[in-house]
C-alpha cells in the first residue's frame, strides 16, 4: 500500500469509528463534505495537517494516534508534491581567438621644420600670479572630477545604502486556495475541449500554471507567520500595493465545485482591488467547534507572534472591474528594529486577480458526464 493510500485508509478509519457522515463531520470542522471525502478516498492530500488533526480529535483519537497520523500525512504529502530537482546547465564554450594578418605599420611622417617661438610680451607681475592661481585651481578641479567620473580611476564612491533588515520571523504563503476548500473560478484563454476536469484543491496551482489560468474575481492568500525565538515580534499592519491595472480579461470562466459551505476562519481580511487605494479590512470569524458555533469579532492589528505562538492570516482579494497585479506588505517591529516584508506569489511574482469581461462565456463541470457545461452571463465579476 502506498503512502497516500495508507493516509487515506486512516482517515476512513476515523470516520467509520465515529459513525457520522462526511457531511456531519464537515459541519463540525468547517469544511465541505466533498473535501473530507477526497481525503478519505486518496484523491487529495491536505496542504496542512490542521484539518486532519481536528478530525482525529473530533473522532476521539489520542495523542499517540494523532502523532502517528501526522507522520503518515507527511509521507503522503511528499509523495503527492515531490521537491523539484535543480538542473545544472554546462557553461557555454569560450570561442578561440581568430588569428589574422598583422596590420601594416603606418608610414613614418616627415619631421616638420622647427619654428621660432613667437615673442611673448611682458606682463605685470601681478597678472602672472593671478593666472598661476587660476591654473592651479583648474587642475585640482579636473583631477577631482576625473577621480569621481572616470571608471577605474581613483577611489570609487562609498555605498551609502544599507542592506534590507532581515525579519526576525519566518513565513509561508499559499495562494491557490478555494473558498471553503471547493469553490473557485479561473479565467483561461482556452476552449472547453482543451481544459481538463477540475483538479483537487491541493493540485490547483499545478493545474492553473499548466493552462496559464488567472484567478477570476477572487484570490485567497493564506500567510502563516512564526517567530524565530522566544522574543515577541509585533505585526503592525498589512498593506496592499497594486502595481498594475488593466481592463478585465475577455477569457472564458471555469467554475470549480459549486454549492459548498463551510466556516470562516479567524483573522480574515477583505480587499477590494477596484478601490483607488485598496485596504486590508478585518472581518468577523466563525468557530464551528461547538454544537451551534459562534461568531468571533474581527481583530485588527497589531498582532504578536513568537516561535510558540504563530499567527495565520487569510486575505480575500476581489476584483470586478480590473485585471490587477498586486502585493501584500507586512509591517513589523521587534527589539528596537522595524521593517516591511513584501509578500507575493510563487517566485516573488505579483498576485493576479481579474474580473470577467462583459459577455464572456462561463463553464461549469458536470462530473457525471465528464464535460464542461457552457452558459453566458452578462455583467462583470468572477
Amino acid at each position: 500500500m502506498g503512502e497516500v493510500e495508507e493516509f487515506a485508509a486512516r482517515v476512513r478509519a476515523l470516520k467509520e469509528r465515529d459513525g457520522r457522515s462526511y457531511q456531519a463531520l464537515g459541519r463540525r470542522l468547517g469544511v465541505s463534505a466533498s473535501t473530507l471525502h477526497r481525503y478519505g478516498s486518496g484523491a487529495a492530500v491536505p496542504e496542512s495537517f490542521g484539518v486532519v488533526e481536528r478530525l482525529a480529535r473530533l473522532c476521539g483519537a489520542g495523542a499517540d494516534e494523532v502523532r502517528e497520523l501526522e507522520e503518515h500525512w507527511r509521507r503522503a504529502d511528499l509523495v503527492r508534491r515531490p521537491p523539484a530537482v535543480p538542473v545544472s546547465v554546462p557553461p557555454a564554450p569560450v570561442p578561440a581567438p581568430v588569428s589574422g594578418p598583422e596590420p601594416a605599420p603606418a608610414p613614418a611622417r616627415e619631421p616638420e621644420p622647427a619654428r621660432e617661438p613667437a615673442p611673448v610680451p611682458a606682463r605685470p607681475r601681478r597678472g602672472r600670479r593671478a593666472w598661476l592661481v587660476v591654473g592651479v585651481v583648474a587642475g585640482v578641479v579636473a583631477l577631482t572630477l576625473g577621480a569621481v567620473l572616470l571608471p577605474g580611476r581613483g577611489r570609487e564612491p562609498q555605498q551609502r545604502t544599507q542592506p534590507e533588515t532581515a525579519p526576525p520571523f519566518t513565513y509561508t504563503v499559499a495562494s491557490h486556495l478555494w473558498e471553503n476548500g471547493c469553490g473557485h473560478t479561473y479565467l483561461a484563454d482556452r476552449p472547453p475541449a482543451r481544459v481538463p476536469a477540475p483538479p483537487a484543491p491541493v493540485d490547483a496551482a499545478r493545474w492553473a500554471r499548466a493552462l496559464g489560468a488567472v484567478d477570476g474575481g477572487q484570490t485567497l492568500v493564506r500567510i502563516s507567520v512564526q517567530g524565530k525565538g522566544a522574543s515577541a515580534v509585533v505585526l503592525q499592519g498589512l498593506h496592499v500595493r497594486v502595481v498594475g491595472r488593466a481592463a478585465p480579461l475577455p477569457w472564458a470562466a471555469y467554475r470549480m465545485d459549486e454549492g459548498c459551505g463551510g466556516a470562516v476562519t479567524p483573522r480574515r481580511f477583505s480587499v477590494d482591488l477596484d478601490a483607488p487605494r485598496p485596504l486590508a479590512k478585518p472581518l468577523d470569524g466563525y468557530d464551528a467547534s461547538g454544537e451551534e458555533g459562534r461568531t468571533i469579532p474581527a481583530v485588527s492589528f497589531p498582532y504578536t507572534v513568537t516561535a510558540a505562538e504563530p499567527v495565520e492570516l487569510l486575505v480575500s482579494a476581489r476584483a470586478a472591474g480590473c485585471d490587477c497585479r498586486w502585493y501584500l506588505e507586512l509591517e513589523w517591529s521587534a527589539q528596537g528594529r522595524s521593517g516591511v516584508v513584501r509578500i507575493g506569489d510563487a517566485g516573488g511574482q505579483a498576485f493576479r486577480t481579474s474580473g470577467r469581461a462583459k459577455g464572456s462565456p462561463v463553464h461549469a463541470h458536470d462530473p457525471s458526464k465528464g464535460l464542461w457545461i457552457t452558459g453566458t452571463e452578462a455583467g462583470q465579476g468572477g
